[in-house]
């Protein structure tokens, strides 16, 4: 595999997933830079923006490329809320952020990110979940939203064939603060199987190291006895 990784836009890059990616981008030599609400880790490019704003999203994407020089070899949209109960119990406004965020958001930085990407021959990949593919109670949002981000991943690598790579992972639950503050129902147990977000972040590597030409279409990183997989 290469040393150098280039550079790799991070969506939500400055906690859980998208941080485990940022550490692994920099320890293979590349160059992170994030688009979050709030800071990265010290010394990593970072343009604040509220990813459910798609327009702001754009602009921020822009802005990011421009101080780092147009240049770009990657972007992973690793962002991502949920806000879990009964449809009919959790707020409108609540309930369209989750798509905002998850699906709109993502296709809004990778809108921004094209032209550089296309000048590289770049890659992408975008954060689903097995929820995209698997339905769940008391999660029509999240669900709607991976299951959105599931569609338009592939149907964005049949348009961007032989231009951008790119690749589809679905990871499980991971060992994150992404179930931080819900009610306890919500949670996992204590006994709940749950990756490593930094072996996720390897495998993220994975995919953005594959020889030109190549293509890791769709991987699934899921713990060994993690019920959600298969669907």
């Amino acid at each position: 595999m290469p040393a150098d990784v280039g550079a790799v836009l991070v969506t939500g890059g400055a906690s859980g997933l998208g941080a485990a990616i940022v550490a692994a981008v920099a320890e293979r030599g590349g160059t992170p830079l994030v688009l979050d609400r709030n800071p990265a880790a010290r010394g990593v490019a970072c343009e604040a923006v509220d990813l459910a704003d798609p327009r702001a999203a754009e602009a921020a994407t822009g802005a990011l490329l421009g101080r780092h020089g147009g240049t770009l070899d990657a972007v992973v949209t690793a962002a991502g809320v949920d806000v879990p109960g009964a449809f009919a119990d959790v707020s409108a406004p609540d309930w369209e952020r989750v798509i905002a965020v998850n699906l709109v958001g993502t296709a809004a930085v990778i809108r921004a990110a094209i032209p550089a990407l296309r000048r590289g021959r770049g890659r992408i990949v975008t954060v689903a979940s097995t929820l995209g593919f698997r339905a769940l109670g008391d999660a029509t949002a999240y669900c709607a939203s991976k299951f959105g981000v599931v569609g338009f991943t592939r149907a964005l690598a049949s348009e961007l064939a032989g231009e951008i790579g790119v690749t589809l992972l679905v990871p499980g639950g991971m060992r994150t603060a992404f179930f931080d503050g819900r009610d306890e129902q919500y949670r996992p147990g204590d006994d709940a199987q749950l990756n490593d977000p930094h072996d996720v972040a390897a495998a993220v590597l994975f995919a953005l190291s594959q020889p030109s030409g190549c293509e890791l279409r769709e991987l699934v990183m899921a713990p060994a006895t993690d019920g959600s997989w298969p669907p």
